[in-house]
């Protein structure tokens, strides 16, 4: 497996042990994490702080020439809110652990330019998976259902 698919997905791990919703993300720059984070609604109180945005504030303050050379992973496909941020700093290539718990706004980073891969990581469903089952008024407050 990638190593960097498997540093989101240890993060999305961390997320679910301090009790949150079990979605990581990385950025990389030039072979190495520029920044990591997870879904850190619950134990931060936050309505922002998906994986993604917790990888970008991670990262910290970056010109956007090095956004523009960038690869995000996350473990699971990227919400409108995400990929706005994926869009506006430039970030060119996703590459999403899995979209069939939950299909974000893949078609609209294609028609932006963004590459988008699917690894389609079984650990990266069955985590969400068990999640959905096992805490659905968590899932379904963050998913807006």
């Amino acid at each position: 497996m990638d190593i960097f698919m498997q540093a989101a997905i240890e993060e999305a791990r961390k997320g679910l042990a301090e009790g949150g919703i079990p979605i990581g993300s990385v950025i990389v720059y030039k072979g190495e994490i520029l920044g990591r984070g997870h879904n850190r609604r619950v134990q931060n109180g936050s309505v922002v702080l998906h994986g993604e945005m917790d990888a970008f504030e991670n990262a910290g303050r970056q010109p956007a020439s090095v956004y523009r050379e960038c690869t995000l992973y996350t473990t699971l496909s990227p919400c409108s809110m995400c990929s706005g941020a994926i869009l506006l700093y430039g970030i060119p290539k996703v590459i999403i652990g899995e979209n069939e718990t939950f299909m974000g706004e893949e078609e609209h980073l294609r028609s932006r330019g963004v590459e988008v891969v699917l690894a389609d990581n079984e650990e990266c469903k069955n985590l969400m998976k068990a999640f959905i089952h096992d805490r659905p008024e968590l899932w379904n407050e963050d998913i807006g259902e």
